[in-house]
Parts: C-alpha cells; sequence; structure tokens
C-alpha cells in the first residue's frame, strides 16, 4: 500500500522544473522522489486547487507564480487527486484509488478499519470498494463487474500497511519542504502548511529559506 498522486502532462509548465511522467498516471509519494519529481506533485497539488477566486477570497495576483499558488494558500478545502494504492505481488492485481477518491481522505481507512463501514472510492463505470468481513478486509477493484479482481488481507496486516502510508507521506513532506525552500523563497511557510493540512500530517521544522 503506498499513497499516490494522479498526475497530468506537465506541458508548457516552466515555474520550476518538473520531471518528465506518463500522463493519466499515478506517482507514488515517498521520500525517494528526485527534486523535479517533487516539482511534478507541487505542480498538480496547485493544479489541483487552481479554481477561481470567489467572493471570501482576495483575488487572483498578477505575478505567474502568485497566480498558480493563489488556490493552494487561500482555498479552506483544499485536495489532492489520488489516494491509496494497493498492489497484491502474489497475484498483480492493482487496487486503485477511484474518481471520488483523494489525498486528503486517506485517514478514512482509519475508521474503515476500526467500524467496518463499506468504503467506497468511486462510480460508474469504476468503483472500487473496501469491505471488511470479520478480520478479512475485501478490495473490489470495481464493484460495477460481478467477476471483478478483489485483493484480500488481514485487519492486522492492513494497520501496518497503514503505518508505512504515513511514513512515506511524512517523508514526502519532509522533501517538499526541503524543496519549497529552495523553489518558492518566501513562499515556503504557507506553502508546506496548505501542504501538511492536504496531506493530514504535522509539517515539519521549517529550513532557512534561500
Amino acid at each position: 500500500m503506498r499513497p499516490v498522486l494522479e498526475i497530468y502532462a506537465p506541458d508548457g509548465f516552466d515555474l520550476w522544473p518538473v520531471a518528465e511522467i506518463k500522463p493519466f498516471g499515478f506517482l507514488p509519494l515517498s521520500g525517494e522522489l528526485s527534486p523535479a519529481e517533487v516539482g511534478t506533485a507541487m505542480m498538480r497539488i496547485a493544479s489541483c486547487n487552481g479554481i477561481d477566486p470567489d467572493g471570501d477570497r482576495p483575488p487572483r495576483p498578477a505575478d505567474s507564480l502568485d497566480s498558480f499558488l493563489h488556490g493552494l494558500l487561500t482555498s479552506d478545502n483544499l485536495f489532492a487527486a489520488g489516494g491509496l494504492q494497493v498492489t497484491d505481488n502474489s497475484t498483480g492485481i492493482t487496487f486503485l484509488p477511484g474518481c471520488c477518491d483523494g489525498l486528503e481522505d486517506w485517514r478514512d481507512w482509519h475508521q474503515f478499519v476500526d467500524d467496518g463501514s463499506l468504503l467506497g472510492f468511486g462510480h460508474d463505470p469504476v468503483s472500487p470498494i473496501a469491505e471488511r468481513f470479520g478480520d478479512t478486509v475485501r478490495l473490489t477493484v470495481n464493484a460495477e463487474q460481478s467477476d471483478s479482481p478483489v485483493i484480500e488481507l488481514c485487519v492486522t496486516e492492513l494497520r501496518h500497511l497503514l503505518i508505512g502510508v504515513e511514513r512515506d507521506l511524512a517523508d514526502f513532506l519532509r522533501l517538499a519542504t526541503n524543496w519549497s525552500s529552495r523553489y518558492l523563497p518566501g513562499r515556503c511557510a504557507p506553502v508546506v502548511a496548505a501542504l501538511a493540512r492536504i496531506l493530514n500530517i504535522s509539517a515539519p521544522a521549517m529550513p532557512p529559506e534561500l
């Protein structure tokens, strides 16, 4: 299990360096990313929240960088397209985040483990769901298909996997903090605070800004 961010092609993006990532795929978040991959993740997260200001938020700045970051730094309801991906290495079956999923909701998995309520991540035509049957968790890749591939694991294993997810997110946030101090001087603190809100992870100590 790993946290992943849904990625689109960064065509024409020039505010900071980004990596060549296959469009419409998922970028795993961890402490192993290169600076360019972190830049890609930051580009995607900022673009997810780049909605035009309404009456409750200040107008978008004229500066291109501040304009791009405006939604991330001023929106109350932040999100990041993606979620948690689970792969069964013995079968090759992969459970992907759905269209109604987001990284900001990843802690819903903890509630699912505790109370066993069905957890849905999408809708027709692809509806990934997680169900608990006693001590067994069943992940159905697409509940719209009667013969959908499934992954089964025990509750104890899922709890252990969620510990790894939190570690990966914390490691990514530390990378993103150092990246922001280099590429977003003067904006590092609010950007990291917004990112910590999205990931539902405590922000690390701030490095000196360059």
